[in-house]
């Protein structure tokens, strides 16, 4: 069994930051690609950012120059660095995870979701 973990949301201000969390345990094999996503209330899930590496990361146009992913491979970890943030940007934070379990089993796995809320 894989879990997804997220950490790090909470209330800011405008203009402040915050640094999202999320660490992958179980019974994991390897991680190809791991991710954040966004859900603000009756809107759709969106991406925030995501890749395989570093330097495959693709960043939503809404948050490019302000929000940067990174990885912890031998932790299982992928954080989300979020600066300058703006009320639009208050929504539930989703962690994704592609991962092969033990079993040779390979799906996509989610977080239970943490609150941001921007505002002053």
């Amino acid at each position: 069994q894989v879990q997804l973990v997220e950490s790090g949301g909470g209330l800011v201000q405008p203009g402040g930051s915050l640094r999202l969390s999320c660490a992958a345990s179980g019974s994991i094999r390897s991680i190809a690609a791991m991710g954040w996503y966004r859900q603000a209330p009756e809107k759709q899930r969106e991406l925030v950012a995501a890749g395989r590496t570093s330097a495959s990361t693709n960043y939503a146009d809404s948050v490019k120059g302000r929000f940067t992913i990174s990885r912890d491979n031998a932790k299982n970890m992928v954080y989300l660095q979020m600066n300058s943030l703006k009320p639009e940007d208050t929504a539930v934070y989703y962690c994704s995870a592609l991962i092969e379990s033990t079993d040779g089993t390979i799906r996509t796995y989610w977080g239970q979701g943490t609150q941001v809320t921007v505002s002053s």
